[in-house]
């Protein structure tokens, strides 16, 4: 199931905490083949409007062999004059992020995960901690959500994905060196509490599906990367939402209440004549309720980076608009 490892992608702070060691950003580190995807990036302007927005979708978690990253990511960091993330620069290696997250995601008193998950589920997480050469006494304290996060974070370290390589992160260490300004579209407390809201049946769910994906993981994040590497939205929106019309409510908490509250700070930048480069959870460009669709209804032209890279491409006759 995809729809539960998709919410997870949305916290792209979580594995900042969890991994177990920081890789460095892969930059440098990486030979630029000769053919490059374009990526899923797209291009947003609006009539009578000199803003544009580079509208592009990451996966905040990565491998050091996908890199390096499509041409259309370069191309919109060097016409950007600043970049806006899902959260600020930084916020996630606050030490008050660390004391919030815990504050958040542990039982105060004495209950314990494995009373409130019941004998079933806590039988399937001791039997992850086995195959993984784990122990799960610290789990005790946990509540559901916060476990799943760890559980799915093990996972990616297995895959060889950290966050340290994830898309977000590598443009804000590029942006930092470079002296270009961010910002971000959330605040950490605003994404901490979407876990720590959910009622206990949902972040049971969670757990739940986050241990039965822990099975798939490695064949579905393939193919999630492949169409993401691609910029195919159709094939990315079906693999992240396949799973969502069984629980339509988190879907609007995790995804759609998010890409409705964008909105206007997206279209003040167009207003406003800013060029700016837009980096959010490739989970919410696609759909009826994605920022792609959201920003036609507003009347802005949305157009895929590849249509761009032809025009000003050297061997192209055209011209940049």
């Amino acid at each position: 199931m995809i729809f539960s490892l998709a919410l997870r992608f949305t916290l792209v702070l979580s594995f900042s905490l969890l991994s177990a060691c920081r890789q460095p950003s892969p930059a440098s580190t990486t030979e630029k083949p000769k053919v490059r995807l374009s990526g899923s990036v797209w291009i947003v302007d609006r009539e009578g409007q000199a803003g544009q927005l580079y509208l592009c979708g990451t996966i905040h978690v990565l491998r050091q062999t996908d890199y390096p990253l499509a041409d259309g990511y370069d191309h919109a960091y060097q016409n950007a004059q600043r970049l806006l993330f899902e959260l600020p620069p930084g916020a996630s290696e606050s030490p008050e992020f660390s004391r919030r997250l815990m504050e958040l995601g542990r039982y105060s008193g004495t209950t314990t995960l494995q009373d409130e998950v019941g004998p079933q589920v806590w039988a399937q997480i001791e039997t992850w901690g086995q195959t993984r050469n784990k122990s799960t006494a610290s789990f005790q304290a946990l509540r559901p959500w916060l476990a799943s996060l760890i559980i799915t974070s093990e996972e990616f370290q297995l895959l060889g994905a950290s966050n340290a390589m994830g898309v977000d992160q590598h443009y804000e260490q590029r942006a930092a060196k470079d002296g270009k300004p961010g910002q971000g579209l959330e605040t950490v407390e605003l994404q901490l509490q979407l876990f720590s809201k959910l009622d206990r049946n949902h972040q049971i769910l969670m757990l739940e599906q986050t241990l039965e994906e822990a099975r798939t993981m490695a064949e579905e994040y393939d193919h999630l990367v492949t169409a993401w590497k691609k910029g195919d939205l159709e094939v990315l929106h079906n693999l992240i939402n396949r799973e969502a019309e069984k629980h339509p409510e988190l879907m609007d908490i995790f995804i759609n209440k998010r890409n409705r509250a964008w909105i206007p700070p997206l279209m003040d930048f167009l207003k406003n004549g800013e060029r700016v480069m837009v980096l959010v959870g490739a989970g919410h460009l696609g759909g009826p309720e994605g920022l792609v669709a959201l920003l036609k209804k507003q009347g802005c032209r949305v157009r895929h980076i590849e249509e761009e890279l032809l025009l000003t491409s050297p061997n192209s006759a055209g011209t940049k608009r």
